[in-house]
């Protein structure tokens, strides 16, 4: 029983141990580095006998290692798991061991489970009992006992992956068979904390796993959901290089909060010879970077006694970022530290009206020393919402997610088209806004869409259906790009698609809805790969993506099909748009504005 901070829920399952009709075990219990180092015994120890042994790690080490080290202090030759947050039922042990003994060439036996969803206020929503594996997932360890061998757990210096098949099961199969008892006796208990959701991508993933067992390096990463990640070659470049010395008028940043997308790019200010420290929001959705960063470079402060160790540090500056899920957290900051805080949004004020935090980002507006808003259209709208947003000067508008730029060494790649003659696109994440009709419309144009991200396909597989149905060659699934490839891949499309949405403003922000403001990921990932960008013509309207890329010259406007096939056709004016984004690329990254934000912070530190 490796757990993990699973005190509540951890004499529920040893008694379910306890009331087995099977006597002859002995239960292993390994505190992986719980929070409180204390809680797992006294949750434990009324419950004592002399068949339950009791160890504990200081520091998390994972599932994989610690229920490593629980089998090399196991004396059984039969091994079984009991999640400290999962159920036994009394005849468990005993139906797996007889169907042990009824297969002696079986390695591993499994019962069935019952598994419960439930909704706050609305009861059970879905109820399953199975006599194997609950769909869509590999055999639960609370479902399995196998014969001791020499196998062993992938450990989180290796792999996190949430597939168990992948971690252990797999490998079991090379030495037998697997075997039902065809009973359900135990139960996979559902609860927000479960270890597999804090792995498992859209709930859970890399930055809400690192944030709950505190990891402290570069993580392999594969969730069952998502794209595999490999932070260890990825950001080794910036991971290995030496620290930049510190300049001698060097600011003290305290960044708090967390870094979205593209974290790395917050080098641009350390590569300046500024020191950076990290206070990260406890609770981050997958793609919300939290340290400790695998790039190096950035000091955590601890998150426990946080306000002292910020009064230790006295930063010339706190740097909180960027959505909406750090509000609560950099809320909490504004009002404890007493250096100038200038907050950077990106996404979305409707997001925090939805989720109760708007007092806490109207707060952030209005006491911060200074606002830097994603777009001139996030920052009209909140000087047009409430009066009482005051401008302090005019503030600085940035997009809160650029890339960094050591990503675009790259050269252009030669173009699609003129190998075949026909136009190609590309959409990298969700294709928002493309219908299946008008994917027909374009495969009768001979427009091809490439449409990247295996997560995103998951995502949107009822879209990849419908619209392979009705664009079957024109229709092409490419997996994830790797940052270092991206101009190389994506350059040699016609086109890249944003959001295709269409605007009811009528020019008065206060009528704007969120695509208005919004200036989405991949336009950076577009821009600096050179590529013209496909919109909606929202014209007689204010549209935060519109006017960059009329400012630049490289959109491409529609109304209707018709009109966006005849404009990607014409490859004279698609080749000036190519070359004039090319032209304009480096602008897209954020270090072409590293410093004209430490001025921005200069600025408020000396107002201050």
């Amino acid at each position: 029983m490796p757990t993990f901070d699973h005190a509540a829920f951890l004499p529920r399952a040893v008694v379910s141990l306890l009331a087995q009709s099977y006597l002859d075990w002995e239960l292993i219990v390994l505190d992986d580095g719980s929070p409180s180092p204390t809680a797992t015994w006294e949750a434990l120890a009324p419950l004592m006998d002399a068949r339950i042994r009791f160890e504990r790690r200081h520091a998390n080490v994972g599932l994989g290692a610690a229920t490593n080290a629980a089998l090399d202090l196991a004396a059984g030759s039969l091994i079984a798991y009991l999640p400290s947050d999962d159920v036994w039922f009394p005849e468990h042990l005993e139906s797996l061991v007889a169907c042990l003994d009824a297969h002696p060439e079986a390695v591993l036996a499994y019962s069935g489970v019952r598994s419960e969803h439930r909704v706050a206020f609305k009861g059970v929503i879905e109820q399953r009992t199975t006599d194997g594996a609950i769909d869509g997932l590999a055999l639960r360890q609370v479902q399995v006992l196998h014969r001791r061998g020499p196998e062993r757990w992938i450990e989180r210096t290796q792999l996190v992956t949430d597939d168990l098949d992948v971690m252990i099961w797999s490998e079991l199969g090379r030495r037998g068979a697997f075997v039902a008892t065809g009973r359900c006796t135990c139960e996979w208990v559902d609860h927000p904390r479960q270890w597999h959701k804090i792995v498992r991508e859209p709930l859970g993933g890399i930055n809400p796993y690192r944030s709950r067992y505190r990891v402290t390096h570069p993580l392999r990463f594969a969730s069952t959901a998502g794209n595999r990640i490999d932070e260890v070659e990825t950001y080794r470049r910036f991971r290995e290089r030496p620290d930049t010395p510190v300049a001698p008028d060097g600011l003290t940043v305290l960044l708090a909060g967390e870094l979205a997308f593209n974290p790395e790019r917050v080098l641009a200010l350390e590569e300046r010879g500024h020191r950076l420290f990290g206070l990260w929001t406890e609770s981050p959705i997958y793609f919300s970077s939290v340290g400790p960063q695998p790039f190096g470079h950035v000091t955590d402060l601890p998150r426990d006694g946080w306000m002292q160790a910020v009064r230790d540090l006295q930063p010339d500056v706190v740097y909180a970022l960027l959505n909406w899920e750090a509000v609560p957290f950099a809320h909490q900051v504004l009002e404890a530290v007493e250096a100038p805080v200038v907050w950077h949004f990106k996404e979305s004020p409707f997001e925090c009206i939805a989720n109760g935090t708007w007092p806490l980002l109207f707060d952030l507006v209005t006491k911060s020393a200074a606002q830097v808003y994603s777009s001139a259209e996030m920052r009209d709208w909140f000087h047009a919402v409430d009066p009482r947003i005051v401008r302090q000067g005019v503030p600085m508008v940035l997009d809160g997610d650029l890339p960094k730029s050591d990503w675009f060494e790259d050269q252009r790649s030669p173009l699609l088209s003129d190998a075949d003659g026909e136009i190609h696109t590309v959409v990298p994440g969700g294709p928002i806004g493309i219908t299946p009709a008008m994917m027909a419309a374009l495969a009768s144009a001979s427009v091809h869409l490439h449409f990247y991200g295996d997560f995103h396909r998951a995502q949107w597989s009822e879209w990849v259906e419908a619209c392979s149905a009705v664009a079957p060659r024109t229709l092409h699934l490419h997996p994830q790009v790797a940052h270092d490839a991206w101009v190389r891949e994506l350059s040699q499309y016609d086109a890249g698609w944003l959001h295709q949405v269409h605007s009811a403003n009528g020019g008065d922000m206060r009528r704007a809805v969120w695509e208005d403001m919004n200036v989405a990921a991949r336009f950076a990932t577009y821009a600096v790969s050179g590529l013209p960008m496909i919109l909606p013509d929202n014209d007689g309207h204010r549209v935060a993506m519109q006017s960059l890329l009329r400012d630049l010259g490289v959109g491409v406007f529609w109304r209707e099909i018709e009109d966006l096939t005849n404009e990607l056709s014409r490859r004279a004016t698609m080749r000036e748009r190519r070359d004039r984004m090319w032209d304009e690329r480096r602008s897209f990254t954020f270090d072409a504005h590293a410093d004209d934000l430490i001025e921005l912070f200069r600025g408020v530190i000396t107002k201050g």
